[in-house]
């Protein structure tokens, strides 16, 4: 891959969701997407220097890296679990509806895993403390923030294995639990497709966050069919979470669905805006670069 129309094309995300391992994608994503965009926002990530920092006066000779130095002839400290940068949560909608796909897509729920574990991986590529909560109407998996390899392979683990429950979506209490959980200030990031009401009860659960002082990323995830809605004909609906089915002309329901999408998605767009919330839509055939960078330049404002 020598640039990013080619790291844009490798990164599909039915393409990479092949690869049979989750540590192997995660692997192959961060890394295409590195080769592919060689200036990135955040300077200092290189896997060559990912456990080390350079030396600042007052800090103790002994642990400056001189082996390091002999090939860079600047002086790097060898930087531990204890030094951790950042502390990053990531929050994860295991519900019904993020099992849904169509025409050749991979799920909601399994982009947003796989998008999670492409970011773990790179924070931990940093020394950086990573978290992981799954909910759906209740919390179902959570995994507390810390640097280790041991847990980075566990929380891998837990969103490999992730499943739809087929239960309802519930996001302001997961948000609200996990708020009062973490006392130190980091990095949320939440993945959900926010089919969930009312509106301003999750929006309460991100103001949480903020008032904390938590840095907040909301990827909201879509299937590229309930963006553009390209049913046609009698067609039979099918709740994921509620299990009802409706039958009815395409063409009855469309613009009444397409004016609620466009209501929901303005207004968490611009709520997050007014809370300083990062807002980042993305459908599940959008490459996984695009989410990479938008992450990216998150965290070089953190610094």
């Amino acid at each position: 891959m020598s640039n990013g129309s080619d790291s844009r094309t490798s990164l599909d995300p039915a393409l990479v969701a092949r690869l049979s391992r989750i540590d192997l994608i995660a692997r192959y994503v961060v890394e295409g997407f590195l080769t592919g965009h060689h200036k990135s926002p955040y300077h200092g990530f290189s896997v060559e220097f990912a456990e080390h920092r350079p030396y600042n006066d007052g800090d103790d000779v002994r642990f400056v890296d001189w082996k390091l130095y002999g090939k860079t002839d600047r002086y790097y400290i060898k930087q531990y679990e204890e030094e951790t940068n950042l502390r990053a949560h990531l929050i994860v909608d295991a519900s019904g509806s993020m099992g849904y796909r169509r025409d050749g897509t991979i799920s909601k729920l399994r982009y947003s895993t796989l998008l999670a574990a492409s970011l773990a991986y790179m924070m931990q590529g940093q020394q950086d403390a990573v978290g992981l909560l799954l909910f759906d109407e209740k919390i179902r998996q959570l995994i507390p923030a810390r640097s280790s390899r041991v847990h980075h392979r566990r929380l891998l683990v837990e969103l490999d294995n992730a499943e739809p429950a087929g239960h309802d979506t519930k996001i302001a209490p997961a948000l609200h639990a996990m708020a009062e959980r973490i006392q130190r200030r980091g990095l949320v990031l939440l993945f959900s497709d926010l089919w969930d009401e009312p509106e301003d009860d999750v929006l309460r659960g991100l103001r949480h966050f903020r008032h904390q002082r938590h840095e907040v990323v909301l990827f909201h995830v879509l299937d590229p069919a309930e963006e553009e809605f390209p049913f046609r004909g009698e067609t039979e609906f099918e709740g994921l979470e509620s299990g009802k089915r409706l039958s009815t002309h395409a063409w009855e329901i469309r613009d009444d669905y397409m004016k609620l999408l466009n209501e929901r998605t303005t207004r968490y767009r611009i709520a997050c805006g007014q809370l300083g919330v990062e807002y980042v839509p993305v459908s599940t055939s959008t490459p996984f670069d695009l989410a990479l960078f938008r992450y990216l330049e998150k965290r070089s404002r953190l610094h």
